[in-house]
C-alpha cells in the first residue's frame, strides 16, 4: 500500500506506486478528550514543517528503484514531486485542489483541477486502517513502524513524529505492490518558487478528462 494516491485527480488511487509509474513514464469536531484517543490510532497524516526527501521508489516488476525527489511544504498542503531524470515535475496544491504536471523536455505545463480531490502518493489518509508496530532508523532519522490495511492489500510503513513518510512496502490503495525508502531527509524553509512553473514554461491546456462531451468532440476537427 501507498499513501496518497497513484493518480491525484482519479477518485479512488492511493499509492505512491501509483505516482511512480507516472514519475517514471514522463522520462497525493469532537471532545478534546475523543480527539486525543483518535490521534493515538494513526500516525500524523501530513508533514508539520518544511522538509525535502530523497526517496528510492520500486514498484514490483521494476528491476532496479528509481530516485524521486520530494518537498513538503504549509503542513503538507504544497507538495512537489521531482521525475527520475529531472524528465518533469508534479506539484500538488491540497489548499487551491490543483495540480501542475511539467514537462522540462518540451518546456510546457499544464494545470488540472482535482474534481475528485487530491489524493497525495507520500501522504495517509483517514481511509486506511493502522495498527502501531515498533520503530526504526531510516535515513539517519528515527520512526514509527505502522501496519496498514486498505481495501486492496496491506503494507507496513515507518513515520516519524512529524508527519514524514521514511518507508513503505506492500500493496497500495490502487492494488500495485512494491517499496520506496528515505534516503536523505533536510528539514528547512523552502521558497514558494519551487512549487511554481519554471521561468520561461509555456502553459499548454490538458486534454478532456475521459467520457466528457469535449473529449467525444475534439473542435480542431474538420467535418467532410
Amino acid at each position: 500500500m501507498k499513501q496518497g494516491a497513484a493518480c491525484p485527480v482519479k477518485g479512488k488511487g492511493r499509492g505512491p506506486l501509483g505516482m511512480m509509474m507516472f514519475v517514471a513514464a514522463i522520462a497525493a469536531g469532537g471532545a478534546p478528550a475523543m480527539a486525543q484517543e483518535a490521534a493515538t490510532v494513526h500516525p500524523p497524516l501530513t508533514p508539520t514543517r518544511d522538509v525535502q526527501v530523497d526517496y528510492n521508489v520500486q514498484p514490483d516488476g521494476m528491476p532496479e528503484p528509481k530516485a524521486v525527489r520530494t518537498w513538503f511544504a504549509y503542513n503538507g498542503g504544497l507538495m512537489r514531486i521531482d521525475s527520475p531524470l529531472a524528465m518533469g515535475e508534479m506539484v500538488l496544491n491540497r489548499m487551491t485542489r490543483q495540480v501542475m504536471i511539467i514537462i522540462n523536455p518540451q518546456k510546457v505545463y499544464s494545470q488540472l483541477d482535482a474534481r475528485y480531490g487530491i489524493r497525495n502518493p507520500f501522504l495517509l489518509d483517514l481511509s486506511m486502517s493502522f495498527v502501531r508496530k515498533g520503530t526504526a532508523t531510516v535515513a539517519g532519522v528515527t520512526c514509527t513502524q505502522w501496519d496498514v490495511t486498505t481495501d486492496q492489500g496491506n503494507a507496513t510503513t515507518c513515520v516519524t513524529e512529524d508527519g514524514v513518510i521514511l518507508q513503505e512496502d506492500g500493496v497500495d490503495g490502487d492494488g500495485l505492490r512494491g517499496k520506496l525508502e528515505a534516503t536523505k531527509v533536510v528539514y528547512g524553509p523552502i521558497p514558494d518558487s519551487m512549487f511554481q512553473p519554471p521561468e520561461g514554461y509555456r502553459k499548454i491546456e490538458p486534454p478532456p478528462p475521459p467520457g466528457t462531451s469535449a473529449a467525444r468532440t475534439n473542435p480542431d476537427q474538420k467535418g467532410g
